[in-house]
């Protein structure tokens, strides 16, 4: 803790910041307010946009930590430990999803450092949003599985294979992994999803240079291969994709809730279908 100038003790303060899928106008109000109220901005260049950038002060310092370990970038926490300084730390997506965000939350904790985590809009709801569809449709899928393909930099711990995911039948949204497509493309086949099971593709979502292609999924491999899509890309698939036809409960007129009465010929309706089903 350092004293500032009215006298009184301040501590130096880290916030993680969640900039979403890349286009600077997905960044929440709490983020961009981070950003503005930082004296040191760190980012990743090969990550986020720069636009991102344009939140921060003119007197604010830009670090841009693409070519940087951790250990690098340690050094500006403990300056801001020692001058009282507010850092944003700059992440793709949203922290808490494949951002390297616990070891330095952990270092901070260590440091005697203040922290927030502000939660960006990750990319796999992004795309959802790009090709306007929902990713849990009535009666057709619940949940959405999100993972990574085994075999990368990082280990997959035991019983996380993409195969044994895929048994679900579910949504998935596929992380880090086009670079290897063509084993991707086999382990969701082996877990048990049909050839013709929608997928959507899409690398650098609201980046200018965005695209968004469709496929069936035993056309997954030669769909990314054609489009040379190694890096930023995300694959979503699953039923839901290309489902509709179904109704949730939710605004039914024979569902109710603490803000609104059942119609009781809807009700009656809507009790019959569930016994029937």
């Amino acid at each position: 803790m350092t004293p500032d100038d009215s006298g009184t003790s301040t501590t130096g303060r880290v916030l993680f910041v969640g900039a979403g899928p890349g286009a600077a106008d997905l960044l929440t109000f709490r983020a961009a307010k981070a950003i503005a109220d930082a004296d040191v901005v760190i980012w990743a260049a090969s990550l986020v946009h720069p636009d991102v950038l344009v939140h921060a002060r003119a007197d604010a310092e830009i670090v841009d930590s693409a070519q940087l370990p951790m250990e690098g970038v340690l050094p500006y926490y403990e300056r801001a430990v020692a001058e009282g300084l507010t850092i944003a730390r700059i992440h793709s997506g949203d922290p808490a999803l494949w951002g390297a965000l616990q070891e330095q939350l952990d270092r901070c904790v260590e440091m005697g450092l203040e922290t927030e985590v502000i939660p960006g809009v990750s990319s796999f709801s992004a795309v959802a949003a790009a090709v306007g569809r929902e990713l849990t449709i009535p009666e057709v899928a619940q949940s959405v599985i999100l993972t990574r393909l085994g075999g990368g930099k990082t280990p997959m711990p035991p019983g996380e294979e993409v195969r044994e995911f895929a048994r679900h039948g579910t949504t998935m949204a596929l992380f880090l992994s086009a670079a290897r497509s063509g084993q991707l493309q086999d382990e969701l086949l082996e877990g048990g999803y049909p050839e013709d099971t929608p997928c959507v593709i899409a690398y650098q979502c609201s980046w200018p240079d965005e695209l968004i292609v469709r496929c069936a999924l035993g056309e997954l491999s030669a769909t990314v291969k054609e489009h040379k899509l190694w890096k930023h890309t995300l694959v979503l698939v699953g039923p839901a994709l290309a489902a509709g036809g179904t109704r949730s409960h939710l605004y039914h007129p024979g569902h109710f809730h603490g803000f609104r009465r059942a119609e009781p010929a809807a009700r009656r309706s809507l009790r019959e279908a569930r016994r029937s089903s």
